[in-house]
């Protein structure tokens, strides 16, 4: 039987000895070139210490530049290596930065085993228990705190035992049940690969030995599922090409195709080496159904006697990555394995505090903060609780305006609240509700700076189309903070959700055929990008009040730049908050013109 890959990570905080340990590692167990060595001996970090001719056991792991004359690791730097037993690992050394966890925790999501590097002369700090919180969260299935640089205190045996007891409630309140405290000294070598003659009073395993108990490895591979990549077609042939995860798929299994729903039996799997009679975990293949439904890349292949079902609402762990804040009611893209759907934060129920593990309430989180959501896709989307499967439970999240992944996630469980939710089909349908007005439905959506003059014109615009006999209503921003919107401040978060339920609102009254005029601020583009996908071709059409910031200034119809100036509005648009100028109004108005000049201008299509 084919020996398991290890896959370990090396992690902790900067300087801790992450990269000497590693590549002391690789050394003594023969797994370096050895000219690679040579060239260890002969170059030096920027400020190192090391004798010249001795190895420079950290430069063994680092492949940046950049790294190097830092003396630092930014990038997760990768090796491999074959194990005493004949198990491959695969060595994941993982930078000590705060600001590059989110590298730190994408090896984390892959690792079975993780190695978090103590100083022992610096003891346990806040990166230390950062990403002992994400080994647990990631589902890391075996944890060894290595207490390092134990030779500063001559091996004191005091020392190890202060700071072991110092960890002890962390581990415990994370729910870490497989682990190990191991003393070392990656400088000098003890404990590493070989016992040494320093840690006499040390009766547990070295490093080494821990990282390849085979006997410690847990199997969390529970619900089989395979992704569909792509459509294979060669003349007659096709096939459902992707890996398959978690378990063994037989020729004869009955699958679920989802989100269709849709049942087939397995009646041919291809690999390059020719045909199987059953698959594993990780076997990348093409999959021949019977009979031929219609499946697409993205779609998920369950077994049908181990279904999970598709859900639109979840609660989820996640480390926040991206450098702007998680706001809730702002539409990211949701991406697992090669399924995708956009997404919305509704609840940031609690961020974790990672020195106490308290639940401190949040309205938002930051760049590499840890909290719970409640998350709602488009579409339904089979994602299995993360403590089943690491593969089928994992999702990322996507700003969609950069395409920069912002937030990594773990799936707590399914809410099935919209399972008793059924959209109901009327007859009398957008279409016949507009045709009996005479008008095309249709939403305006004047943004600007306040003073722009957006409610001015707006308001020209309702007179002028209510006197040709159209339809309209008027969606003004101030007014609906008197009643529906009251609740709402004037935060990044808060805005978002204002421009979102003014949008829905929006949306009903144009289903209902209506003119909708909204005279909104919504500075920010991601919020109105968000608002315009609601509706289909031609019916959104955004109007940019173009007005200078000093005549706004000097406007001033509400005494709201007074207020900022003086300090007492700090999240005024265009002063204390920024205003994203829309790169795709199909309509600009000049501010400084006059307000019958920009009404013709909205009416020639409004109308």
């Amino acid at each position: 039987m084919a020996k398991p890959v290890i896959r370990l990570l090396t992690c902790g905080s900067v300087d801790d000895g992450k990269s000497t340990l590693i590549g002391r590692l690789l050394v003594e167990t023969d797994s370096v070139p050895h000219d690679t060595i040579a060239s260890a001996r002969n170059t030096r970090r920027g400020g190192s210490t090391i004798a010249s001719g001795e190895i420079d056991f950290s430069l063994l792991t680092d492949g940046l530049e950049a790294e190097r004359e830092q003396g630092i690791t930014i990038d997760v730097a990768y090796r491999s290596m074959t194990l005493l037993n004949g198990s491959r690992l695969i060595i994941a050394d993982a930078p000590g930065h705060e600001q590059y966890t989110r590298n730190m925790a994408v090896a984390a999501s892959r690792s079975d085993v993780a190695l978090v590097l103590l100083d022992a002369a610096r003891g346990i700090r806040p990166q230390t228990l950062r990403h002992l919180t994400i080994c647990s969260l990631m589902g890391v299935a075996r944890v060894a705190i290595v207490i390092n640089k134990l030779d500063v205190f001559d091996y004191s045996e005091a020392k190890f035992n202060e700071i072991s007891e110092s960890i002890a409630s962390a581990l415990e309140r994370l729910n870490i049940k497989e682990h190990a405290l191991i003393p070392v000294s990656a400088l000098v070598g003890d404990n590493v690969v070989f016992k040494g003659n320093n840690l006499d009073w040390y009766q547990g395993p070295t490093l080494l030995e821990y990282i390849q108990n085979q006997d410690l490895l847990i199997d969390s591979m529970t619900t089989p599922h395979f992704g569909i990549q792509y459509i294979s077609r060669i003349d007659t042939f096709r096939g459902l090409a992707g890996t398959l995860v978690n378990g063994k798929f037989n020729i004869g299994d009955e699958v679920v195709i989802f989100p269709s729903k849709k049942k087939a039996t397995i009646a041919k799997m291809v690999t390059f080496d020719g045909e199987l009679a059953s698959a594993g975990h990780e076997q990348t293949l093409n999959i021949v159904l019977e009979p031929e439904v219609d499946a697409a890349r993205g779609d998920v292949l369950h077994l049908a006697s181990n279904v999970v079902s598709p859900a639109d609402r979840f609660t989820a762990n996640i480390v926040w990555l991206g450098e702007s804040e998680l706001i809730h009611s702002r539409s990211y893209l949701l991406i697992s394995g090669s399924s995708s759907t956009p997404a919305i934060v509704t609840t940031i129920k609690y961020k974790v505090n990672i020195e106490s593990g308290e639940h401190d309430s949040a309205r938002t989180l930051k760049m590499n903060e840890i909290g719970v959501i409640e998350i709602a896709t488009d579409s339904p989307i089979a994602l299995s609780n993360y403590s089943d499967s690491r593969e089928t439970g994992n999702f990322i999240l996507v700003d969609r305006q950069t395409l920069n992944t912002v937030g990594a996630g773990m799936v707590v469980h399914a809410l099935r609240r919209s399972e008793n939710i059924t959209e109901q089909a009327y007859e009398i349908d957008a279409q016949r509700r507009a045709a009996q007005k005479g008008q095309t439905g249709k939403v305006l959506w004047f943004t600007g700076l306040s003073g722009s003059g957006k409610s001015t014109i707006a308001n020209e615009v309702a007179k002028e189309l209510y006197a040709l006999g159209r339809h309209t209503y008027v969606l003004d921003g101030d007014n609906l903070r008197l009643g529906l919107n009251k609740d709402l401040g004037f935060a990044r978060e808060d805005r978002a959700e204002n421009v979102r339920r003014v949008s829905e609102v929006a949306k009903l009254m144009t289903d209902a055929g209506l003119i909708v005029i909204v005279a909104l601020v919504s500075p920010f583009r991601a919020d109105r990008d968000q608002a315009r996908e609601l509706f289909g071709a031609g019916e959104f059409i955004e109007i940019f009040v173009n007005t200078p910031p000093e005549l706004c200034a000097q406007r001033d119809p509400k005494g709201l730049y007074k207020k900022a100036a003086a300090g007492n509005l700090p999240n005024m648009t265009g002063i204390g908050q920024e205003y994203e100028t829309p790169l795709k109004a199909e309509i600009i108005l000049d501010g400084t013109n006059g307000v019958k000049l920009n009404t013709e201008i909205v009416l020639e299509i409004a109308k």
